[in-house]
C-alpha cells in the first residue's frame, strides 16, 4: 500500500527524486534500499496499484460509446487523443489544462500521476550495444558517449532480473542478449515469415519481442494473462510498472515519503557550497510554495520536463539554467521515427488460429550499417516491429453486402496478415530543442515549453529504405497485396523522446558526465531519457532503468566518501 507522507512537516531528506515514472521509481527504490531517506515528488495525483485501475476489468459495452472516443474529448485533447482510448485516457493529461507550444508539429504525450508513463509504456526491453555507444565518435556526429557497453552490461542484467523480461536469446552483437524469462510464442504466420527471412537474408532474422510482460509469475507478480489491456493498468501485475513494483518496494523499506500534486519549479543552488541544496515546489491543489532540502537530487521528470525544470533553475552561478555551462541544455532532442513500413496478406494456414491477445509483436533486429557504412544513402539503422494476425470482423464491417452471406463474412476469420514498420534512429541535431517561453505561462505561473523538432534528410531516407526492405521480405515470403506506407507521423509520436541534457566527456559540450552527474553540481543526477547522447534504434526504457540503478549505486558510494 502506498502511503502519503506528511512531507510538509519535514523539509530535509537524504535524497529527493523528481518524477515517479520508470526511471524515477527506480531511483526511489534503489536509494531507499541503500538506507537513504527519500522524498519522491510527483506533479500529478496518486495512483495505487490495483485499486486505481478503474477501467482494467471493464467490457467494451461498459463504456460510453462502446469505447469510441468522444468528439468533445478529441476537441479538448488534440494531441493526447492521438494515442489514447476510453480505457486509458485517465492516465494522460488534458491538453487544454497543460498546454505547450509546437514550433513544428510535435506530439508530447504525458501522464501526470504516480507511476507516470510506466503505466502506459510499450514494455519493449532491448539493450544498446557498442555499435550504438561508439557511433557518434566513429562518424563524427555530435559528441562521444562517455560510457561503453561493458559499463552498463551488469546493470542491464540487474534490471532485467528485477522487472522480469520475457524473450529469446539470438546471439547478435548489435542486440546483446539479456537475462530472460521464457519467451512468448510466435504464431504460425510469424514463424512462416521468420523461416523465409532466415532463408533469403543471411543478415536478418525475426524473433519474438523482448518485453516486460511476465510469461510466468515473478517476484509476487503476474503472470501476464494475455488480455492486451496493459495501458489500463494491470491488476495481475503482469507487466512492470513503478506502481506494481519499484514504488511498493521502496515503501516497504520505510524510507520513502511520497508527495503527489507537487510541481517542481526549480533546483535550488547553494552558491557557497557550489552544489544543489534542494528543490522548490508548488502544490498543484493549494498553489502554496514549499522548499525541500537534500544531500543529493535525482531529476527524472521525463526528457522534456526535466530540461524545462533545469532551464527554469537560474542562479548567479547558472544564469542560463542549472548546469548549463555548455549551452547544450534543452538541445539535441531526439525521438524514433516509426511511420514507415509495409503490410500484406497470405493465402494459407486457413486451418490455424491463435488464442488470447499476446501483449507484443515480433522484432526484426537492426541489419543496416552493422559493419560501418554499407554504401547506403543514410547512416545508422532501424529495427522492424510488427505482428501477424487473421483479419476479423472489424476489418470487413465496411465491406459491401447484407443478410446471411454478410454475417458469415463477419463471423469467420479472414486471411492471415502481417503489418510491420521500422523503428529508426534519429540523429542528435543541435537545433532540435526545447526552450522556455518568455511571456506565456501555465496555471502555476511557469513558462510554457517551446518544442522545435523535425526529422531530417537522414531519417527520411531511412524511412524509404524501411518501406523497400519490408515489402521485399513480405513478397519473398509469398504474401500478396503487399502495400507500403508512411503515415507521416510527427516527432513525439513514438513516445521515445530523448536528449536535452546529454552525457559526455567534456563539460564544454555536455551537461552530464559518465555517471549521470551534472558536471558543475556533482550532487545532481539526471537518469531519464534526457541523458541520452544518441538515440540508437532500440526502445530506450531499459537503458534508462539500467543507467538509473548504476547512478544510484555510484551516488550512495560518493555520499559515503563525502565527495558529494
Amino acid at each position: 500500500m502506498i502511503k502519503l507522507g506528511a512531507s510538509d512537516n519535514k523539509a530535509t531528506y537524504d535524497a529527493i527524486v523528481v518524477g515517479s515514472g520508470i526511471s524515477g521509481g527506480w531511483a526511489a527504490m534503489e536509494l531507499c534500499k541503500k538506507g537513504l531517506k527519500v522524498l519522491l515528488l510527483e506533479r500529478g495525483r496518486n495512483v495505487e496499484h490495483v485499486k486505481d485501475y478503474t477501467t482494467a476489468m471493464l467490457n467494451p459495452w461498459d463504456f460510453d460509446l462502446r469505447g469510441n472516443t468522444a468528439a468533445k474529448y478529441k476537441a479538448e485533447n488534440p494531441v493526447q487523443s492521438q494515442g489514447t482510448n476510453a480505457g486509458n485516457a485517465h492516465f494522460f493529461v488534458n491538453d487544454t489544462e497543460h498546454p505547450y507550444i509546437q514550433q513544428k508539429p510535435f506530439h508530447w504525450f504525458r501522464g501526470y500521476q504516480v507511476g507516470g508513463r510506466s503505466l502506459t509504456w510499450g514494455r519493449q526491453c532491448y539493450r544498446l550495444s557498442d555499435l550504438d555507444f561508439t557511433a557518434n565518435a566513429k562518424e563524427g556526429v555530435a559528441i562521444d558517449w562517455p560510457i561503453r557497453y561493458k559499463d552498463i552490461d551488469p546493470w542491464y542484467s540487474y534490471v532485467e532480473r528485477f522487472i522480469g523480461v520475457s524473450g529469446k536469446k539470438e546471439n547478435l552483437p548489435q542486440l546483446p542478449d539479456g537475462d530472460y524469462l521464457p519467451a512468448l510464442d510466435l504464431n504460425c504466420i510469424e514463424n512462416h515469415l521468420d523461416e523465409s527471412i532466415r532463408k533469403n537474408s543471411h543478415d536478418r532474422l525475426l524473433t519474438i519481442a523482448r518485453v516486460a510482460n511476465l510469461s510466468r509469475g515473478w517476484d509476487n507478480r503476474g503472470p501476464c494473462m494475455n488480455r492486451n489491456l496493459c495501458s489500463r493498468g494491470c491488476p495481475f501485475g503482469g507487466y512492470f510498472s513503478s506502481n506494481s513494483s519499484t514504488i511498493p518496494a521502496a515503501m516497504q523499506t520505510g524510507n520513502l515519503t511520497l508527495r503527489p500534486y507537487s510541481v517542481v519549479t526549480e533546483v535550488m543552488f547553494d552558491e557557497q557550497k557550489q552544489k544543489a541544496k534542494g528543490v522548490r515546489i508548488i502544490d498543484t491543489i493549494t498553489k502554496e510554495n514549499f522548499e525541500y532540502y537534500a544531500k543529493i537530487v535525482f531529476i527524472n521528470a521525463s526528457t522534456i520536463a526535466t530540461a524545462g525544470i533545469l532551464l527554469n533553475s537560474k542562479s548567479h552561478r547558472f544564469p542560463n539554467g542549472f548546469g548549463n555551462d555548455s549551452g547544450e541544455l534543452g538541445h539535441n532532442l531526439m525521438d524514433h521515427h516509426s511511420a514507415a513500413g509495409a503490410q500484406g496478406a497470405y493465402d494459407g494456414y486457413k486451418d490455424m488460429y491463435y488464442k488470447g491477445r499476446r501483449p507484443c509483436g515480433f522484432l526484426i533486429p537492426r541489419f543496416r550499417n552493422i559493419k560501418g557504412n554499407e554504401g547506403l544513402d543514410f547512416t545508422r539503422g532501424y529495427n522492424i516491429q510488427g505482428h501477424g494476425e487473421r483479419s476479423e470482423w472489424m476489418d470487413t464491417m465496411t465491406a459491401d453486402g447484407f443478410g446471411v452471406d454478410f454475417k458469415n463474412t463477419l463471423t469467420h476469420p479472414g486471411h492471415w496478415t502481417v503489418w510491420m514498420a521500422g523503428w529508426g534512429e534519429c540523429l542528435p541535431y543541435h537545433d532540435n530543442m526545447i526552450s522556455l517561453n518568455d511571456t506565456q505561462k501555465d496555471s502555476w505561473g511557469l513558462p510554457l515549453i517551446n518544442i522545435d523538432f523535425s526529422f531530417r534528410e537522414n531519417e527520411n531516407k531511412m524511412m524509404k529504405d524501411i518501406q523497400k526492405t519490408s515489402a521485399e521480405m513480405l513478397t519473398a515470403a509469398g504474401f500478396n497485396n503487399v502495400q507500403t506506407f508512411n503515415y507521416g507521423k510527427p516527432g513525439g509520436d513514438t513516445v521515445h523522446e530523448m536528449g536535452t541534457a546529454r552525457m559526455g566527456h567534456d563539460p564544454k559540450t555536455s551537461v552530464l558526465n559518465g555517471n549521470n552527474q551534472i558536471h558543475a553540481a556533482k550532487n545532481v543526477f539526471v537518469t531519464d531519457g534526457s541523458c541520452m547522447t544518441s538515440s540508437a534504434s532500440q526502445n530506450p526504457s531499459l537503458t534508462y532503468m539500467a543507467l538509473t540503478a548504476r547512478a544510484c549505486d555510484f551516488a550512495v558510494e560518493e555520499l559515503k566518501k563525502g565527495n558529494i
